[in-house]
């Protein structure tokens, strides 16, 4: 942290980066949160001594800002009701729905949206107080859509981007929102607006047009007084090296030997890794998979289906149903299809470290990511870089924003089963050659594209935006 108090480069976000932890001793700690976003924006935070702005999850709490791994931190309380209107109510049972395709029915309370809106204004506030004189501030995702516009009318100086990483919906679902007008004028307060794909960057130009009267040309949006606001692509990418480096470490691949082993080493493994959430087309995937068992292209002693579920937001009734779903799917397909000792499916309903997901990836021969809709979707992208052999195949929903870059996988539609069960017997037949083919373009891809020039490119295009306000971020040092 500067001198004064301040950054020149603050990040927003819903969470910190980091989770709480209990010390050896007794003591609380703190350890870095998985996921990518953290590992991309940690190296540019350093290299411009930037601020965090997040909540540490859990009800009140300490306000005051801390150091935690290196990182200057500033945390965000909520009250235990704040977190069930504002997390679990608008954010999760509002937004998240709608912005899915409306895979589940959005609710809307009033009493939510009162709650979103307090809320965005704590963390507006607190980064209007953190932020150096003509700072950039990088709002994330779709908790924290208000900020922008409340950010600029307490500091006009600043340099604001914004960054969605899930789906931006099309006209039709989005004007179900009773406040779709203060949430299109809330993204405005930024200067750049990111998504994760060109298509939802025209759909919010568009909204803009039809429902706030702004002027727009193309990507970009004039406002009366006179701030042009740019709306474009940036998809999302991971620490590809990081993830190729783990893939070939003695200890990731004796842990995969190890997973073969003790699923008694089938001709070939079906691997899919999800949080539990209804988007994930995870019931539809495991579905296919019986039936190609029950029509005989393959038993249980050729080809098991390990499936990784990470608990999500569990006090949320649908993701309760969802689990007893999934659950009560799996007994009965491994009371049908099973033998002692070998069922058809291995369902995990836990959380595990990068490097037990690294092992998985490497033991796995088939990745099937089926979301019936995603932002982006890294998991994909993390099996491709662990493949490091050229081999394995992937098996990926066209509506995951990944499959617009990841084109050489076995492209479904995650709601047309049969489809699924071809694309599944087929990379399940696919020989050696076409395997190899297919993986050497996609890692291509990913590792050309890595999270770390996500990042760069973001903060370039956002400090060429306006280039008569606001200090220029360093992009992070690269070995």
């Amino acid at each position: 942290m500067s001198t004064s108090g301040g950054a020149d480069l603050v990040i927003v976000a819903n969470r910190l980066p980091v989770d709480r932890i209990e010390n050896p001793d007794g003591s609380p700690g703190w350890r870095p949160s998985p996921g990518g976003l953290v590992s991309a924006l940690e190296p540019v935070l350093r290299a411009n001594d930037g601020i965090w702005i997040g909540w540490p999850g859990g009800a009140d709490g300490d306000t005051a800002p801390f150091e935690a791994e290196g990182l200057d931190l500033v945390p965000i309380s909520m009250t235990p009701q704040e977190i069930e209107e504002f997390y679990e109510g608008f954010s999760n049972a509002t937004l998240w729905p709608l912005y899915h395709d409306v895979v589940a029915k959005p609710e809307f309370h009033r009493e939510w949206w009162d709650s979103y809106v307090t809320i965005n204004r704590r963390f507006a506030e607190r980064a209007a107080e953190v932020a150096n004189e003509a700072a950039t501030v990088w709002v994330h995702d779709y908790q924290l859509q208000l900020v922008p516009a409340m950010l600029r009318e307490l500091r006009p100086d600043l340099r604001i981007g914004f960054y969605l990483h899930i789906p931006f919906p099309p006209a039709e679902l989005f004007q179900q929102l009773p406040w779709r007008r203060q949430i299109l004028e809330g993204l405005l307060g930024a200067d750049l607006i990111g998504f994760q794909l060109s298509g939802a960057a025209q759909n919010f130009v568009r909204l803009v047009r039809q429902r706030v009267g702004h002027k727009t040309h193309r990507d970009v949006v004039y406002l009366p007084d006179g701030r042009t606001v740019r709306a474009a692509a940036f998809p999302i990418s991971i620490d590809s090296a990081g993830y190729e480096e783990l893939a070939r470490s003695e200890e990731v691949a004796r842990r995969a030997t190890e997973i073969r082993d003790a699923l008694g080493n089938p001709r070939k493994i079906f691997l899919g890794v999800d949080r539990l959430d209804y988007t994930k087309g995870i019931y539809a995937r495991l579905r296919a998979f019986a039936e190609l068992v029950a029509d005989g292209h393959f038993d249980v002693e050729d080809a098991v289906f390990v499936q990784v579920a990470t608990p999500s937001r569990e006090q949320v009734e649908q993701y309760r149903l969802l689990r007893d779903d999934i659950d009560r799917l799996v007994g009965r397909i491994n009371g049908d299809h099973g033998q002692i000792g070998r069922p058809a499916i291995h369902y995990l309903h836990a959380s595990y470290p990068r490097e037990e997901m690294a092992a998985y990836f490497r033991a796995a021969d088939i990745m099937v990511v089926t979301p019936l809709r995603d932002g982006m979707n890294l998991v994909a992208k993390e099996y491709v870089a662990c493949r490091f052999d050229n081999e394995g195949a992937l098996v990926l929903s066209e509506f995951a924003g990944a499959a617009d870059e990841l084109r050489q996988a076995w492209l479904i539609n995650p709601y047309d089963i049969n489809g699924m069960k071809s694309a599944l017997l087929d990379a399940y037949r696919a020989d050696g050659r076409e395997l190899t083919r297919r993986m050497k373009a996609m890692r291509k891809q990913v590792m050309e594209h890595d999270v770390a020039a996500w990042a760069d490119k973001f903060l370039t295009e956002l400090a060429a935006v306006r280039p008569s306000h606001g200090k220029s971020v360093r992009p992070a040092r690269r070995s």
